[in-house]
């Protein structure tokens, strides 16, 4: 009879062990899921595709990562991620979009302008867009002109109106990398 009592007693502790051990989790105490987090994530295995040259999946990590964060300003940097893969491989009507997303998000990142001027080298709309953005009230338009008269081959002109946007607009956060971008185009001509 004694022998009987240890054992209920053994399997009792452990049936109660085994409740106290467990890994439950109240309803009030759930980790939310931040899809930011995700979002980033995304982006990073987008890069990783690229650098692999997995284009097709690269594009898709993308998407996925501005479907996460769709109206921030991190999505910027994946609208530049899926354009540059746009690029790549040979689609710069699509790129364009995308670049445009990302200046529309965060204009003041001066990589998407420089990148939207090769996109319309590649799509040879440099003409027309030049037209565009000369006759734009935009105050950022000055940057895209100067870039689109480098593509067109002008690089005098886009110093004269590069430097013209930086005197003009001292403040702005975009300005000093403008700045930069002048003093290389100065050594290139030059050379």
């Amino acid at each position: 009879m004694k022998y009987n009592f240890k054992k209920c007693l053994i399997v009792l502790s452990m049936i109660c062990s085994t409740f106290i051990t467990s890994a439950y989790v109240k309803p009030s105490n759930v980790i939310p899921i931040d899809s930011s987090k995700n979002a980033f994530y995304h982006n990073n295995m987008g890069l990783r595709y690229l650098d692999e040259r997995c284009y097709y999946a690269a594009v898709q990590e993308f998407k996925i990562a501005i479907s996460l964060a769709p109206e921030t300003q991190a999505a910027s940097v994946y609208y530049k991620n899926l354009g540059d893969t746009y690029m790549y491989i040979g689609y710069p009507a699509w790129a364009e979009d995308c670049y445009n997303k990302a200046i529309n998000l965060y204009s003041l990142n001066f990589e998407y302008y420089k990148d939207l001027a090769k996109c319309y080298k590649a799509k040879k709309a440099v003409a027309a867009k030049l037209k565009t953005y000369s006759s734009s009230k935009n105050p950022l338009a000055p940057i895209m002109v100067g870039l689109l008269k480098e593509q067109k081959g002008d690089i005098k002109g886009a110093i004269t109106t590069l430097d013209t946007f930086t005197m003009t607009e001292p403040d702005l956060l975009i300005t000093p990398s403008v700045k930069s971008y002048v003093k290389e185009l100065v050594k290139k001509v030059n050379k």
